[in-house]
């Protein structure tokens, strides 16, 4: 991984924002189960929500690798504001960016850019997470000319940035006469009902739920993009966020290092820090290999995107090796900290409890080896 000078300096500037902005009010957002829009909007004021837009729509420019460093340096201090990052951008902004026409962009892309609204991207139903193709909800155009409406019932699964006061829109997949399409629909419209947030082993302060359309009506002009184009747009989305999600899980393994380092150097055990024993010390140095593997596998999938060559395979496999070192690393961490490891008010038991999610969402494990596997040219099933 190579950085170029300004991507250096930037990581600078977000590490302090993180650790004066965020990290000293993480362990309290997760205990009172807050979703704390005033740190989305710092976030928005400091321009994180714009670093991949265009600046004819308020962004900066910047490419794919940059926003994978705020990711990472934002996940760092608390994973759930890294995934609102990275499920505000990747799943909520950027399909409207990449498939939206130029009145969608114009309504649309100001507000979510700049952080004052967030968008979701409803594809996992109660019957379909893994089997996204097996979409039940379904969308059927009626009326004609500038009356015609999309009328969508079905439901949706666990879907980020949601049902905030702040949330603009989620991109539903329904499908449709043409097969799966995807549809913008605005908060607030009627029949679209945002059921109550679940309670979650981690990311306490993210902002998920479950989402019911019962006959809810939006324009035709809502379609993203042309009708039965929902299953390649969403490949494409997915393609992206593994790579951010690598990223997210990347910042946790570093999380879990700064930690253990520091707790291994003050605590004492038979008249030293348990840091001077190798049974502690090895952690450490595998969780430090971990962390800068997981580091290097992200920012190569994330510069093949960047120079527009093809990355379906990098990023899998970033994404699977990222997510399960970061498991992997949570268990260890606790492991060092011993009973205060077990204790919800030390940093590493939300860690613990942050992780896991990382195996499932945006692709699960056993999805990466099946994307993975095919790449290889396998023709592995599911």
């Amino acid at each position: 991984m190579s950085l170029t000078q300004e991507q250096i300096d930037f990581r600078a500037v977000l590490r302090d924002f993180a650790a004066s902005e965020i990290a000293p009010h993480a362990q309290a957002w997760d205990r009172e189960h807050v979703f704390p829009v005033e740190a989305v909007h710092a976030m928005g004021d400091l321009g994180l929500f714009g670093l991949i837009f265009d600046e004819d729509h308020g962004g900066s420019g910047a490419d794919f690798t940059t926003l994978c460093i705020a990711i990472e340096e934002i996940g760092r201090a608390d994973q759930s504001m890294g995934i609102t990052l990275e499920a505000g951008v990747c799943l909520g902004a950027k399909p409207i960016a990449e498939f939206g026409s130029a009145e969608q962009k114009a309504v649309y892309l100001p507000d979510l850019v700049s952080g004052r609204r967030l968008a979701g991207f409803g594809l996992t139903e109660p019957d379909g997470g893994s089997d996204a193709g097996a979409t039940k909800t379904r969308a059927v155009l009626e009326g004609s000319g500038a009356e015609a409406q999309w009328v969508i019932d079905g439901a949706k699964t666990f879907i980020t940035n949601s049902g905030a006061d702040i949330t603009s829109l989620v991109t539903v997949t329904a499908l449709t006469d043409e097969g799966v399409s995807s549809i913008i629909v605005p908060s607030g419209t009627e029949g679209f009902i945002v059921e109550p947030p679940y309670r979650k082993l981690g990311w306490h302060a993210s902002d998920t739920h479950g989402l019911v359309f019962d006959g809810c009506r939006v324009p035709e002009a809502n379609l993203l993009g042309r009708a039965g184009q929902g299953f390649q747009q969403f490949l494409s989305t997915l393609d992206d966020g593994r790579i951010a999600i690598a990223a997210l899980a990347v910042g946790l393994i570093q999380a879990c290092l700064d930690e253990c380092i520091a707790y291994a150097k003050q605590r004492q055990a038979f008249g030293k820090s348990i840091g001077s024993y190798q049974a502690v010390a090895f952690k450490c140095a595998d969780m430090a290999v971990a962390a800068e593997t997981a580091r290097q596998m992200t920012y190569t999938a994330a510069a093949l995107k960047d120079a527009g060559e093809p990355f379906k395979k990098e990023a899998a496999i970033a994404k699977l090796y990222a997510t399960e070192a970061a498991v992997s690393a949570t268990r260890e961490a606790t492991q060092i900290f011993g009973g205060y490891g077990f204790i919800d008010e030390t940093p590493v038991a939300r860690f613990y409890r942050d992780a896991k999610i990382l195996e499932i969402g945006e692709g699960t494990s056993e999805i990466q080896r099946l994307v993975i596997s095919r790449e290889l040219g396998l023709g592995a099933s599911a």
